[in-house]
């Protein structure tokens, strides 16, 4: 009987969702699916570092109650979360998706304040091109929303009366981000082919509630399905293709067009393809993105509140990347940007993406240092522990090499790659103008020069840019590779760019480079410190905003002013040398 009332209330808030098909965008050649890889842990990797940024939150936010609505495609997160909250390992620690989710990128895809400012300047250099701006990137941001306007034969639109407006029919489903009934309807009809790509993925439109299919990566008796099916309207089936790569393919490899001169669209520009880095290194047969970024917990989780069956292995959905700074902004303006999550949950994710960049991402040593006359000369070797380029994804991500020397009284005497107030790097060319940039060296022998690991992209006219749509290709791209990635190859959308690819040192796995101190008639022994330091939005990547207008820039910039955008620590050597 109680079991009965149970399944009542929990149909009393049960939500029907369809299906959708990709877009009709063109795509890049087609790439052979791989084997499905083993799944395996990532490997030995340096001891947690803390992040150079440190700020204390003063405002707490309690997280306002999961997202509740309904359309003819989709269920919203709140739904799922019925039965799928309140979860917990073997160990006894939280593994409930909703809980984890809902502080992530992925669920505060349509909130991310840095998204919708960068929508908004696309939108202002290109109008003529809105529309298609608008569409092409509600497509991976708000898919819920997207899909459906799709599928009556409209497009998205996100601005004026568009899925950020309160008003809008579909401003739920687009405001719940890359919430559960996307992932989960996703057909393998299309995976790992070009069609799949830039949120070409499918989604059935036919079947009907309760018929509809969701899919999970476990097996599932007839019973438990049954009542699922008969309290949200899906029925569930296993795809393993859920633990697959070219699941995130969809959205992680993106074509953006770009226009010249004239305003003409002259062509594709690859905006980020850490499946291709991926697909090209070592880590293809060992390692899936999910491996990574969806650590397994420990042991059994019952994947339903109303099961007692452990299921092993059981991916947490923490979707744990290298974006703290953003985490952040979400964590200290909650209130204002509505959402989901607490100000703890926020926290608790921050600290999974700084363990992530300062334990699996990279390594910094010494290979050798000497002191020879008046010189420091120091080999400094990285190696990469990524399964794709770093940074990679959105080309706004920077990493770089801080060098410092310090004297006996513990003077700097030498530094290269410092930090400013400002988040901006100290003798970086392109933080100073915007149209130049630092190239990649061989060796640093001035403070003046920063070796930074980075992308940068140039329109039609080779002029240096930050608006994607004004984006024809890479005049810089020295971001580290993974391991097993052949530098001399031909994949000209991943393909390395500047005076890296005349390095013979930066390789697939990792670079080594050379500094050269001068200490003049400093005193040893001196302390050589090293560390490799990442921001997720590049100082020029921000400061060009300020150039535009627009409500959502402007709520940018706000923020931006208010929280310093100051690196994370990625790994970190030191030395004495002299004594």
């Amino acid at each position: 009987m109680n079991r009965c009332w149970l399944f009542t209330l929990v149909a009393l808030f049960a939500l029907a969702a369809c299906g959708t098909v990709p877009s009709t965008t063109e795509s890049p050649p087609t790439v052979t699916v791989p084997l499905l890889p083993m799944n395996t842990p990532p490997p030995t990797a340096t001891a947690i570092l803390p992040p150079t940024q440190d700020i204390t939150s003063k405002i707490i936010h309690p997280g306002l109650p999961l997202l509740v609505g309904r359309g003819e495609l989709f269920s919203t997160s709140g739904a799922c979360a019925i039965c799928h909250t309140g979860l917990v390992d073997e160990t006894g620690v939280d593994a409930s998706i909703d809980t984890n989710w809902r502080s992530t990128m992925m669920a505060n895809a349509a909130r991310d304040p840095y998204f919708l400012a960068s929508v908004r300047g696309e939108v202002l250099a290109n109008p003529e091109l809105g529309p298609i701006i608008e569409d092409k990137c509600s497509t991976c941001h708000m898919p819920m929303a997207r899909f459906t306007a799709y599928a009556d034969g409209g497009e998205g639109k996100m601005f004026e009366d568009g899925f950020t407006d309160p008003g809008n029919a579909l401003h739920t489903l687009a405001m719940d981000g890359n919430s559960c009934t996307v992932c989960h309807q996703i057909r393998e009809t299309n995976l790992g082919l070009e069609s799949s790509y830039s949120g070409g993925f499918v989604i059935d439109t036919e079947l009907r509630s309760p018929n509809r299919l969701i899919f999970g990566p476990h097996t599932i008796d007839d019973d438990p399905a049954r009542i699922m099916q008969n309290v949200s309207g899906f029925r569930p089936e296993q795809g393993l293709h859920l633990s697959e790569s070219e699941l995130c393919a969809t959205c992680h490899t993106l074509y953006t067009p770009y226009v010249d001169a004239t305003g003409n669209i002259a062509g594709e520009f690859p905006e980020q393809t850490p499946y291709f880095e991926w697909f090209y290194s070592d880590y293809r047969r060992t390692q899936t993105c999910q491996d990574c970024h969806m650590p397994e917990a420990e042991g059994g989780v019952t994947v339903s509140n109303l099961s007692q069956v452990l299921r092993s292995p059981f991916s947490k959905h923490v979707f744990v990347g290298g974006n703290a700074y953003i985490i952040q902004v979400l964590k200290e303006f909650g209130e204002e940007l509505m959402v989901t999550a607490s100000s703890e949950q926020f926290e608790a994710t921050k600290e999974l993406t700084i363990e992530q960049l300062g334990s699996r991402t990279a390594t910094i040593t010494f290979d050798e240092v000497r002191l020879s006359g008046s010189r420091i000369i120091a080999d400094v070797v990285i190696e990469v522990l990524t399964g794709h380029k770093f940074p990679t994804g959105f080309p706004s991500r920077r990493a770089w090499i801080h060098f410092v020397v310090h004297d006996s009284d513990g003077e700097v005497i030498f530094e290269s790659g410092a930090v400013n107030p400002d988040g901006s790097i100290a003798g970086n060319d392109n933080d100073v103008e915007p149209g130049e940039y630092e190239q990649h060296y061989l060796a640093i022998v001035q403070p003046e020069q920063v070796q930074i690991y980075e992308a940068i992209i140039v329109d039609t006219e080779y002029r240096l840019t930050t608006t994607l749509l004004r984006a024809k290709g890479y005049v810089k791209d020295n971001r580290l590779l993974p391991s097993g990635f052949e530098k001399a190859a031909p994949y000209e959308d991943i393909a390395v760019h500047g005076m890296a690819r005349e390095d013979e040192d930066f390789q697939g796995g990792g670079d080594e480079i050379q500094y050269i101190a001068d200490v003049g008639s400093s005193e040893g022994p001196f302390v050589v410190t090293v560390e490799i330091l990442y921001q997720s939005i590049g100082y020029r990547w921000a400061e060009n905003f300020r150039l535009g207008n627009g409500s959502e820039i402007e709520r940018f910039l706000d923020y931006y002013n208010a929280i310093p955008n100051l690196p994370v620590v990625v790994a970190r050597a030191m030395v004495s040398v002299g004594e």
